[in-house]
């Protein structure tokens, strides 16, 4: 029997569908209802920085407009109040923002061309972005993953800039053996940041399409030395979407070598997060804003880990974008959607809220 597999909703269907029907164990919430003071950030993806091939020193206008708007758009919602049809109360001050992969747009490409536009995108990427939020326009701290079209193979530049930014990356307590994956906490909530997927289990040995450097090991690692039997919430992030590849074992190995993230490891990164407090799974990757609960199957279900699939942030191809509030506390995470129809030239809040439970992973 063939694993379900997921489709791309069209956006503006889409919006009009969720915002009238709660996912199943994720459930339209007030602000009011939490007992504390949360932990607040924003989560992007998919922002595809593109140079202009025909002068690939600046950027694709475009893609220079929506990734300066999308920046200013988020300078200013913090301290802002948010309507009482998605959820009410008010923007926090801002942790940070987490970036869900493809920073860049050329990141997979190879030639001379290509090469000087990555450089072009990535540079921009940093003067726009930032890092701790000083040096670029936006004013808070960021925490970026790479995804395929930064650096499909683990050895691009994208990768190698993120190794770098990593030493300077405000908070951040830990960091794998060859410098790419990284965690850090706010306040009591651990975070944990593991590049385009998570991989490769050692008992299957084939070619994976996307390297993940080594980052099963680091989340194993990581969650008992920095979480342990502590309880406290967990916030994961990586690029690509996970619930259409968890498929039944064993898989074919031309199946499996031909898809983003073999189903075993998968698996395997499912397995690592068993027992631990998972406040939320976050990605980007396929261009469309899905909520849900995984566990560890393709099926939808009430049960599982909180899941939020982030919409592209500002990509060039649209106007149409949108990223994710947060505001995490002890027990529970609320989340919003900002959204735009114009480049950000304005934006809204999405009609909905969803709230869940930290949830304990549990495998079936």
């Amino acid at each position: 029997m063939k694993a379900a597999m997921i489709t791309k909703p069209n956006r503006r269907n889409f919006l009009a569908t969720s915002a009238a029907l709660p996912l199943a164990g994720i459930n339209p919430t007030n602000a009011a209802k939490l007992k504390e003071e949360p932990v607040g950030f924003f989560l992007i993806g998919d922002t595809h920085f593109l140079a202009d091939k025909e002068n690939p020193t600046k950027l694709d206008p475009r893609s220079a407009s929506n990734t300066s708007n999308i920046v200013a758009t988020l300078n200013k919602l913090g301290g802002t109040a948010i309507p009482t049809e998605a959820g009410g109360g008010k923007v926090l001050s801002p942790k940070g923002l987490i970036h869900a992969g493809d920073v860049i747009d050329t990141g997979d490409k190879n030639g001379p061309l290509s090469e000087k536009m990555q450089i072009t995108e990535w540079n921009l990427f940093s003067e726009t972005f930032g890092l701790t939020g000083k040096e670029g326009k936006l004013k808070m701290p960021v925490y970026e993953v790479h995804g395929n079209h930064d650096s499909p193979n683990g050895q691009g530049m994208a990768v190698k800039k993120i190794i770098e930014r990593n030493k300077n990356r405000s908070g951040v307590n830990n960091i794998s053996s060859n410098g790419v994956h990284y965690s850090w906490d706010w306040e009591k909530v651990h975070f944990i940041n593991l590049g385009i997927m998570v991989g490769e289990v050692a008992t299957v040995a084939r070619k994976r399409r996307y390297n993940p450097l080594g980052s099963l090991d680091f989340l194993v690692k990581d969650l008992k030395e920095k979480v342990g039997d502590s309880g406290r919430p967990v916030v994961i992030t990586h690029h690509v979407d996970m619930q259409r590849y968890s498929q039944p074992l064993p898989i074919e190995d031309k199946k499996a070598m031909s898809m983003e993230w073999d189903p075993e490891d998968v698996q395997g990164f499912y397995k690592a997060i068993d027992g631990y407090n998972i406040a939320a799974v976050l990605y980007g990757h396929t261009h469309a804003r899905n909520v849900y609960r995984w566990d560890g199957t393709p099926k939808r279900s009430g049960k599982g880990v909180p899941v939020f699939n982030v919409d592209n942030g500002a990509h060039f191809h649209s106007k149409e974008q949108a990223f994710f509030y947060f505001e995490i506390s002890a027990n529970q995470c609320l989340v919003r959607e900002y959204f735009t129809k114009d480049g950000w030239e304005s934006g809204a809040w999405t009609p909905q809220s969803w709230a869940t439970n930290h949830t304990k992973a549990k495998n079936v």
